[in-house]
């Protein structure tokens, strides 16, 4: 992983879990919903939930996100900016469901944010811009849900009022991108109810044709929507008083209806042989009853066969009620995981997906109950980190509000304070205890942010506090907590990349893996068994090792040195983690080191510390001898999609900031490799007509067929990447889209070598 960081003075991915479950007494697990909203920056997930709380009574009025009014966004940061920084959750009441609402950050910096909440979902909305399609992060995201194997996704066209909106286009973005073969309009949107909109092309959506419960809703001004059935005759269906005689989307309305369920019937043998045993007539699809519709549509989805597509706008609420109606009817359970039938009274087993401190409350822990009922006061055994807790209250969190609740049953998703030791991602069972003191200190409030965001990672070198970051504007949010929730007194330092160095050509000295030393003044001698030398070409580093490769003695990858389940093997693995961690000579992280640990001796004569403390000895020893190595800078893949008169300009700037161009290509669809990605086939899938969106199809736009953009493909310099996006945008009149991706670290010639040791000063 590349990362930025800044240097602070003091002035004062995780692999996805087994899922176990038991069902509780006195719940009802099968109507609870742990979902997510995830997409793009500035696709509307805010918004949309917002619209959600509102829909759903818990709110009298919705906030906006450009007033700082919203529920969820209610740091100060996040009301300042006017984006989600970090993920919030809260309980929603809709109808006899319960839905575990998550609303995710859109902006990559805050990916890990996404990223923990993948861990504990059963299903997601994927929100679109319908003006923009698919975007950089929303293809991130959806990576994201398919690590984490979330296969429960439903998909939210969202902002149909705005011009240039068309969900032809979002869908045909779909396909091209491959997000899924099959995706599927459950919901057509009217435009507008007179007929002249369509023809002069004004946006809007002012209502909604449900095609599986085959009826109409209509949004009338700030008031209450109105939902009509429509006719199950075809002939009465071009009487329908609510639409004017000439309205195009009547005609229509018949043909949308028979091939979703026609292609709905591909993934149920069951449906399809129903369909076979209608008659002949016109009308025979529109008088299917969609109770005969929902099982077969919910057993797809469930199984991905399918993905949903709902259509709306939800600042104006349209399609929020309709969406959470087919969240309700297709989304699993709990029950409906894969998962271990346990008693009704077995163990608890939770996951911590995300810690948080609060000012009044202390440390907050998000959890997903997996399996038992915990009840507050519980004893509670942190097996990540062989460490007691206990739970001292639980809590349901309305975003900033809190409920205080008495226990957490199977499937739910709530807080739980007063647990000292646990950090993200850790696994919680029945048992224990233990006490810690917290101190607002500068060292204290990084370990504090380490806690809550794992993607943050602290080091201490040459007196100077080193903090890594995964961007610019996550490092920003990162300094903005330590002001205003810790109120650290602190000076910034220069924002910089972080560089590596590779193990030197020197050989080493004879035994150069014995230390000699006192123990509680007595001599001491031994020998760590440990092999190092540089990767060999061909060789893969591991991300969990910072690009170098550490074996254990059976010659298998060696997990984090956290997670090392030895006290014997981990003393050695965190004396190597230490010992790489900085270089003798330049002071960098080393990579693309290779070091084996071979059998450890039952009976070493020392301690564990000991242990430890020889291996950082002999291995630094062994970096030292070798001499200066390569030193490493890292790149970035950078995507670029401008228009034609732009793309001369875009060019020259990547160029000239020590980019190299790699591809140049017409198609927004291709891969980041630059490969051409053949998009998925619009066979057997319902595709509207262009008309149904009016003011996308007659104006351009990043989603539409109007602008002919240029794709390019080029190989960065991280350095130089910082303000890409303000670059971009002036470069590009605004109309420039751009994607990054890790492409490693790579090897830097002398001159460019010199330049980075005197900007470290270390020349």
């Amino acid at each position: 992983m590349l990362r930025t960081f800044g240097i602070f003075r003091c002035l004062s991915r995780l692999p996805a879990q087994k899922r176990a479950y038991t069902t509780t007494a006195g719940h009802d697990v099968s109507k609870i919903r742990n979902m997510a909203l995830v997409a793009h920056i500035d696709s509307g997930k805010t918004t949309l939930t917002e619209s959600i709380l509102y829909s759903s009574s818990y709110l009298s009025c919705s906030g906006s996100v450009d007033t700082g009014s919203t529920t969820t966004d209610f740091l100060p940061v996040e009301r300042e900016r006017g984006i989600t920084v970090q993920s919030a959750s809260i309980p929603v009441k809709w109808k006899d469901w319960t839905f575990n609402l998550i609303d995710t950050p859109g902006h990559a910096d805050f990916g890990m944010e996404v990223e923990s909440a993948s861990r504990v979902i059963d299903g997601a909305v994927v929100l679109l811009d319908s003006v923009e399609g698919v975007e950089a992060q929303t293809k991130g995201v959806w990576q994201q849900l398919d690590r984490y194997d979330v296969k429960t996704r439903m998909v939210f066209f969202n902002k149909l009022d705005r011009p240039g909106a068309s969900v032809v286009n979002s869908l045909k973005s779909l396909l091209a991108h491959r997000f899924h073969a099959k995706p599927t309009i459950l919901t057509l949107p009217v435009a507008s109810f007179d007929p002249q909109q369509y023809l002069r092309g004004e946006p809007g959506v002012e209502g909604l044709v449900d095609l599986v419960r085959w009826n109409v809703w209509k949004w009338e001004g700030e008031g209450e929507p109105t939902c009509h059935p429509l006719p199950t005759a075809v002939e009465d269906l071009e009487q329908f008083p609510l639409f004017p005689s000439g309205h195009p989307i009547v005609p229509h309305l018949t043909e949308a209806r028979t091939q979703l369920i026609e292609n709905l019937s591909m993934c149920s043998e069951e449906l399809m042989e129903y369909l076979l045993e209608l008659p002949s007539s016109p009308s025979a699809y529109l008088q299917i009853e969609p109770g005969r519709i929902m099982p077969h549509l919910r057993k797809a989805t469930l199984k991905n066969e399918v993905l949903p597509i709902v259509c709306g706008s939800a600042l104006k609420h349209v399609g929020t009620q309709i969406l959470m109606d087919y969240v309700g009817e297709l989304f699993p359970s709990p029950l409906d995981v894969p998962h271990d039938v346990q008693p009704p009274n077995g163990p608890v087993r939770m996951l911590a997906w995300k810690v948080t401190w609060d000012a009044k409350r202390g440390w907050m822990t998000f959890v997903r109950v997996y399996s038992g009922k915990l009840n507050k006061q519980s004893s509670l055994f942190n097996a990540s980190r062989n460490q007691k807790e206990k739970a001292s209250k639980l809590l349901l969190l309305y975003a900033a509000e809190t409920e205080e609740v008495d226990e957490l049953p199977m499937g739910s998703v709530g807080v739980v304070l007063g647990l000292k030791h646990t950090r993200t991602g850790d696994t919680l069972v029945s048992l224990g205890k233990k006490d810690d003191e917290h101190v607002a200190l500068l060292q204290a409030a990084l370990e504090a942010l380490t806690r809550t965001d794992p993607s943050v990672r602290v080091d201490i070198q040459e007196g100077q506090i080193l903090v890594h970051g995964l961007g610019a504007l996550h490092l920003e949010i990162v300094e903005n907590k330590l002001r205003t929730e810790w109120k650290v007194n602190f000076e910034f330092g220069q924002r910089r990349v972080s560089y590596r160095e590779g193990l030197g050509p020197g050989e080493p000295k004879e035994d150069w893996n014995t230390w000699t030393g006192e123990v509680s003044g007595k001599p001491a001698t031994v020998k760590v068994p440990i092999e190092v030398r540089p990767l060999e070409e061909g060789e893969v580093g591991d991300p969990a090792w910072d690009g170098n490769l550490v074996l254990s003695p059976k010659g298998k990858p060696l997990p984090s040195p956290e997670s090392i389940p030895t006290a014997r093997l981990g003393a050695i693995g965190n004396g190597v983690a230490t010992a790489l961690s900085n270089s003798p000579h330049y002071t960098l992280p080393l990579t693309k080191v290779h070091v084996r640990i071979g059998e450890i001796p039952k009976d070493l004569g020392v301690s564990i510390a000991t242990l430890n403390t020889a291996t950082v000895s002999v291995l630094r020893s062994r970096i030292r001898s070798a001499g200066p190595g390569s030193v490493f800078e890292p790149y970035v893949h950078v995507k670029v999609s401008v228009p034609e008169k732009s793309l001369g300009n875009v060019i020259n700037d990547l160029t000239e900031n020590g980019g190299e161009l790699l591809e140049l290509g017409g198609d927004a669809s291709s891969n980041f490799d630059g490969s051409e990605a053949s998009a998925f086939s619009e066979q057997g899938i319902y595709v509207p007509p262009d008309w149904v969106s009016p003011s996308g199809s007659n104006q351009g736009g990043s989603g539409s067929k109007g602008t002919m953009k240029h794709i390019i493909h080029a190989s960065a310099p991280l350095r130089q990447m910082f303000d890409y996006s303000n670059r971009l945008r002036a470069i590009a009149e605004g109309h420039g889209t751009f994607e990054m991706a890790v492409d490693g670290f790579k090897e830097v010639s002398q001159a460019r070598k010199l330049e980075i040791l005197k900007e470290i000063g270390r020349a």
